[in-house]
Parts: C-alpha cells; sequence; structure tokens
C-alpha cells in the first residue's frame, strides 16, 4: 500500500513540475474593426444631451434659499456660527452660494482643480468680508465667497489658497436647498 501512495505522489509531483514548466498557449490579437470608408450621415450622430459641466444649469425657479455646503475638509468649512449653511442665489438657472468661512486665512477660491487655478488668466474668487454672530451673541469678521454652483447634490472641484501661498483640491457639495421668505 505504502508503495502505490508513494507513486501516486511522485506522479503528483511530476505533474505538478511539469504544469509549472509548461508554456501558456499565445492570445490570438483582436481583429481590428473594419475601415469605414464612408462618412456616416449627420442625422446618425445623436446630438449631445448635457451642456459642458461649465454651462450646466440648476433646475431650481429664480429665488434665494438656504443650503448646506459640505465639503472634504475639516479645515476648510463653513463658520459654525452658520452651521454648515450657505445663501444660495439662482438666477435665470444659474447658481451662487454665498458661504462665511472660519476666519481671513483662505484667500482666494477657484471654481475648479489648484491646477488650473495657477494658470494666467485664471479667474479667482476674491473674498468679501463678512460678519458672523455667535450663538453667545459674540461677533467676528471672517472671509466670504460667492462661489458659483455647478450643480446641486453632487460634488464640485473647488481649490483654495491661504497665506502659505499654496493651492489645494477640494470637493464640495450644495444640498437641500431651502426657499427664503
Amino acid at each position: 500500500m505504502k508503495r502505490i501512495l508513494a507513486a501516486c505522489f511522485a506522479l503528483l509531483l511530476l505533474a505538478a513540475f511539469a504544469a509549472c514548466g509548461a508554456k501558456p498557449e499565445p492570445v490570438s490579437e483582436p481583429e481590428p474593426d473594419p475601415v469605414v470608408t464612408e462618412a456616416p450621415e449627420a442625422t446618425e450622430i445623436p446630438a449631445p444631451t448635457e451642456e459642458p459641466e461649465a454651462e450646466s444649469k440648476i433646475d431650481l425657479p429664480d429665488g434665494v434659499y438656504t443650503a448646506e455646503f459640505k465639503t472634504d475638509s475639516s479645515m476648510f468649512h463653513v463658520n459654525e456660527a452658520n452651521k454648515g449653511m450657505g445663501v444660495l442665489t439662482v438666477k435665470d438657472g444659474r447658481a451662487t452660494i454665498h458661504i462665511s468661512l472660519v476666519g481671513k486665512s483662505i484667500l482666494n477660491l477657484f471654481p475648479g482643480l489648484a491646477e488650473d487655478a495657477q494658470k494666467d488668466g485664471a479667474a479667482l474668487l476674491e473674498p468679501t468680508t463678512d460678519t458672523v454672530t455667535y450663538d453667545d451673541g459674540e461677533t467676528e469678521e471672517v472671509y466670504g465667497f460667492d462661489v458659483p454652483v455647478p450643480v446641486i447634490g453632487e460634488e464640485f472641484d473647488l481649490a483654495l489658497i491661504g497665506k502659505k501661498d499654496k493651492w489645494y483640491d477640494h470637493k464640495v457639495m450644495v444640498l437641500n436647498p431651502v426657499p427664503q421668505n
């Protein structure tokens, strides 16, 4: 019985070594798509259904709303006196949210990526000086910004530069607009 087990084990080892040394079969390249010699008719190409992101419109009636402004950073957020909210203004399908920040250390914002903010001619968002009032009645002057909002309920890029003269990329989102009375 031991001889049979030893022979089986030897065969298994031999099969394993043979499999390790086996070369894989070559994979055949897919055939290229046939070349089209005629241009398709213009009616076959569907027109784009969405406008580019910079041209997107907000599906809200014109007006002023209170809305949440969420960020991906604990260092960049709406002032606690405003409880995460900003003032969203919609006019002709375009929206801007005014946010008051924590202090005056963020000098500019840019709707897009930090890389693009550093290019010549980039339109930086300039701060306003806002006065916030805390729950205890104390007031403070902080920087605020009017941020263009390309879409409600989805993340979009917003870069910032602070006093350290370094640009940072962030993802932000505007949510739950509620009409102001």
